[in-house]
């Protein structure tokens, strides 16, 4: 420390998945830079040695034997350096697995504080990896092993904490900064989806403004995988809660922010507030009370004198089961507040440019992360003219641009069949050249009619044989082209298709990693639309407006006598904009069929007196009387629960909001799971509805 100010850095190494030795080499080089910079404390993210992504890999002995070694190598690399280092590692102790900060310096280890708090939720399975952390100490080494220990670096005291350390109520730093620590550290591997890291900033920023101290958080970035999620390289720096600096999200090489921390101004701050010497005084010397949960039945507080008749009004309303709750009339009342009809379409105008860009990059993060990590220059996509293809493509050429390759190694190829229209042919072959892509053209017709003579199916007979045999011949050209070409296959299904189980199983169900899994079909039109206003080229412009204008189709079916797209998706399954409403509103909030029910006629019917809508943000007035509501819902939750087998083995793609159908992300669900209760929820409601039209 010169002069009061702690120099800090918050760092994002190169990663490689389970290589400790390569993650080794990474780290001391950044350390060597760092310490002739001057900087005295260097911060690394979560388990930095080995990646966090490695899963059960952590599990085995053999990672952590090499994890070990590589914490030691790092360690004696700080010999002849001024440096300090807090580095992310698993320890194996007293027969548990931990995920642990490892302080280094002078040679040595000098601490390790594992992590306190392992969230179980959404995308996070840590206990199923690692124990809480312990307060106890190595006999071995006599390096403390604990939970509650700050150290020292050129006088300033530090504490730690580890990423969801953060997220509690209560986090650790809070009491470390209550015992003196003047700077706290976060190693962290927070994966990215929308919205996140303008929350995590402020909750940095008010963490270090509530305990009036330093805060350098350093989070996992490009290298970690992106089997389900993708990590933006996270840095930054916080002085009593002013952000003094961040490292740009993306980058996708290694970096640090470095940043001066003023200690004695922090030391000035804690003295003049009064308050803080008192609130530490009172948490270090004061017990409080055990905290006791108090239910009350209101109905055994009323008066015994009131009468059955109170009382059973009472408990109606306890259990939610009073006439005007539950009637569908009640769910036609206008809620006191807004009920957005697109959940994941940004509704705000102000912040739909940027919401835009975070989304694509994303997703562009992702798949040039897998194709990195693959050393593939080749992807393979199937273009038909539609949304979702489209999305796929412009998605891959951003993430060749950012590698550096030459769009030509992405192979789009229009694969026309029986219900392929020239309005769709016409932009597939547009959109492709105007991107500057390999195309190529492969009619599926004869192969397919080829097929059905081999397994005996009627031409004529336009069944599910007759869809799915065209679906799968277009993923068998592309998966052959792909080896041909030494390239992999991009999917591109998108997420309400994943609910639905609008796919064909092993057909377009299938890929090498699928970008628009988690992206609804609403979002999808929205994204083309984006890039249709930030188009390239006036040809692909006008090719994106068109294709946002075309119904959905799979195309395989016949088109009408005049050319007509025949097979509109969203006549035969409903609208996508409701079952993304209903899909948000299941798997976000768990909500029941008649809570989602009450909110869909919020969002999508309910009129005032005037006829004017309520709700401002919404293009659909009056679009969806309650009995199609009704008779779409029941399709969705129906087709939810039949199609869980094809979600069970979806391919690898990025999260990139709140909502996530991935088995290795978010959502476990047996492939065998009943229907029969939420289903007659919603057949419960529209008995009621039925009742309701025969008594008025």
């Amino acid at each position: 420390m010169r002069d009061g100010f702690f120099r800090v850095a918050a760092c994002v190494p190169p990663v490689k998945v389970a290589d400790t030795a390569a993650n080794a080499r990474g780290i001391i080089d950044m350390l060597r830079r760092l310490d002739e910079q001057g900087v005295e404390l260097a911060v690394f993210p979560e388990l930095c040695v080995t990646g966090y992504t490695c899963g059960d890999l952590f599990h085995n002995e053999v990672l952590l034997r090499h994890a070990a070694e590589a914490v030691d190598l790092i360690a004696s690399s700080t010999r002849d350096l001024k440096i300090h280092a807090v580095i992310g590692a698993p320890l194996l102790f007293r027969n548990s697995i931990y995920n642990c900060a490892v302080v280094i310096g002078g040679g040595a280890e000098k601490l390790t504080i594992p992590k306190t708090y392992l969230p179980n939720y959404n995308e996070f399975y840590e206990r199923r990896l690692w124990t809480p952390g312990i307060i106890g100490r190595d006999a071995e080494s006599q390096v403390p092993v604990c939970t509650n220990k700050l150290f020292s670096v050129n006088g300033v005291q530090v504490g730690i904490e580890i990423c969801e350390d953060l997220w509690v109520p209560i986090p650790p730093s809070t009491h470390a900064a209550m015992e003196g620590a003047k700077v706290i550290c976060n190693l962290s591997a927070s994966p990215d989806h929308i919205g996140k890291y303008q929350y995590l900033r402020n909750l940095v920023a008010q963490q270090s403004a509530r305990c009036i101290c330093g805060y350098v958080y350093a989070s996992a970035g490009f290298g970690e995988s992106s089997t389900d999620l993708v990590f933006d390289g996270k840095g930054l720096i916080a002085e009593n809660g002013n952000i003094l600096g961040e490292l740009p999200r993306w980058q996708g090489v290694p970096d640090c922010v470095i940043r001066d921390i003023d200690i004695e101004l922090i030391s000035r701050d804690r003295l003049h507030m009064g308050t803080f010497k008192e609130c530490a005084d009172r948490e270090h010397h004061y017990n409080y009370p055990e905290v006791h949960q108090i239910n009350l039945d209101m109905a055994e507080l009323l008066d015994p004198e009131s009468g059955d008749e109170v009382r059973e009004r009472i408990k109606n309303m306890l259990h939610r089961v009073d006439d005007n709750e539950t009637s569908p009339q009640a769910g036609r009342m206008q809620l006191l507040r807004f009920v957005n009809p697109h959940p994941f379409v940004p509704h705000d105008d102000a912040a739909n440019e940027s919401r835009c860009e975070e989304i694509i990059q994303i997703q562009t993060a992702g798949l040039a992360q897998r194709l990195s990590a693959t050393g593939c220059k080749c992807l393979v996509v199937g273009i038909s003219g539609g949304l979702d293809s489209t999305l796929a493509l412009l998605v891959a050429t951003r993430a060749f641009d950012r590698l550096k390759l030459d769009r030509k190694g992405i192979i789009g190829i229009t694969m026309p069949g029986f219900g392929t229209t020239g309005r769709t042919h016409t932009n597939a072959l547009t959109l492709m050249e105007s991107l500057g892509v390999t195309s190529r053209e492969i009619n599926i017709g004869d192969a397919v009619i080829q097929h059905f003579h081999d397994i005996g199916h009627d031409i004529n007979v336009h069944d599910v044989t007759y869809e799915n045999s065209q679906a799968r011949e277009r993923t068998q050209i592309l998966m052959d082209v792909a080896n041909q070409e030494g390239g992999m296959v991009l999917g591109t299904g998108d997420l309400s298709e994943l609910a639905l189980g609008w796919a064909t199983y092993n057909g377009d169900h299938m890929s090498m990693y699928a970008v628009n899994s988690s992206i609804p079909k609403t979002l999808v039109r929205f994204l083309v639309r984006w890039f249709a206003f930030h188009a390239e080229n006036s040809d692909m412009a006008e090719a994106l407006v068109d294709i946002i204008d075309t119904p959905v189709s799979p195309e395989l079916l016949p088109p009408e006598k005049d050319g007509s797209i025949a097979q509109k998706t969203e006549d035969l399954v409903g609208p996508y904009e409701l079952h993304d409403f209903f899909l948000y509103q299941l798997i976000r909030y768990g909500f029941p069929p008649r809570r989602v029910f009450r909110l869909a006629l919020q969002a999508f019917w309910y009129q005032h007196l005037d006829g004017r809508y309520h709700n401002k943000g919404s293009m659909d007035v009056g679009k969806y009387p309650p009995q199609v509501i009704l008779k779409w819902m029941r399709v969705f939750y129906r087709r939810f629960f039949t199609q869980q087998f094809k979600r069970s083995c979806m391919p690898d793609g990025p999260k990139v909001g709140s909502v996530c159908l991935s088995p290795r992300g978010d959502w476990r669900m047996p492939s065998d799971a009943s229907a029969s209760i939420w289903l007659s929820e919603i057949d419960a409601i529209a008995d009621e509805l039925a009742q309701e039209a025969g008594n008025s």
